[in-house]
């Protein structure tokens, strides 16, 4: 099995519709030992039973924003893995307000939020596990296509994603040099996911994806699972800085889809699907 005697920590699963799980079964279908982490209360009581289905592995508490949490995560991973081989980055968030108003609307404090949850986590995530990743350790993180185009209502998690995006890249070099790890980026389709469920129209986005990816469907966490299980094993092992696009095509579109209709014409595929 391709990741027998890996080790790693999966930062960010909510509950079993997340990418999150998804990266978590194909990793444990290839032998990977895993360790989760859970927010707050009301999540550990979602994530403690799904590490229990993958061979009782362990949970953390793990809150980015909380610096006795961040302070005490490499010992915990210590003291059950000793090194680890991957680390899996699912962490994203913004102020509801900052998704239902218009992005010229978005506060100072909500912008901070979004970036140091979303974007700076990762850095800061990486350098406390320096003692625990091991040389040659793969790091990937969750992006999403809102952040080098403009998708509706993604507003400030777009401006996000584009500087996650672009920390992937100097830390694949800075890591790569330094202890030849790599770090790279998924970017996933929508997804029905919790924190999907925070942008305004999403039905709409999944539609759209729908009618005009060139597959004509919408992905789903296996799919991204499997995509994340590649990147995090020695099957990408030449491959670092890289964003990865899980989109049933979408990223690669310029217009709406086309298709011929009964006369021959080409016109848009438009769906009102419910």
């Amino acid at each position: 099995m391709l990741m027998q005697g890996k080790k790693g920590l999966i930062v960010g699963l909510a509950n079993d519709k997340s990418i999150a799980y998804g990266i978590a079964q194909a990793l444990h279908a290839q032998g990977a030992q895993m360790a989760f982490t859970y927010l707050n209360e009301a999540l550990q009581k979602r994530v403690e039973p799904i590490a229990a289905g993958f061979n009782n592995s362990p949970v953390y508490k793990l809150d980015v924003s909380d610096e006795s949490d961040m302070e005490a995560i490499a010992a915990k991973v210590a003291a059950d893995f000793g090194q680890i081989d991957f680390l899996v980055h699912s962490v994203a968030f913004a102020p509801k307000e900052a998704l239902t108003e218009g992005f010229m609307k978005t506060s100072k404090s909500a912008f901070q939020i979004a970036m140091d949850v979303s974007v700076y986590s990762l850095i800061d995530l990486t350098n406390r596990l320096e003692s625990v990743l091991a040389p040659g350790a793969s790091i990937i993180t969750l992006s999403y296509l809102g952040g080098p185009k403009y998708i509706p209502n993604y507003n400030v998690m777009g401006v996000a994603k584009a500087a996650l995006e672009s920390a992937v890249r100097y830390m694949a070099v800075e890591l790569g040099a330094l202890k030849g790890q790599r770090v790279n980026a998924i970017s996933a389709g929508p997804i029905r996911t919790l924190a999907a469920s925070g942008i305004g129209d999403f039905k709409q986005i999944l539609n759209w994806n729908e009618s005009n990816a060139p597959l004509r469907k919408n992905v789903t966490i296996e799919e991204v699972g499997n995509s994340a299980m590649y990147l995090l094993s020695d099957l990408s092992s030449g491959v670092s800085g890289e964003v990865h696009y899980v989109d049933a095509g979408y990223n690669i579109m310029g217009m709406a889809a086309v298709e011929k209709n009964d006369e021959g014409k080409s016109v848009f595929v438009w769906d009102e699907r419910e």
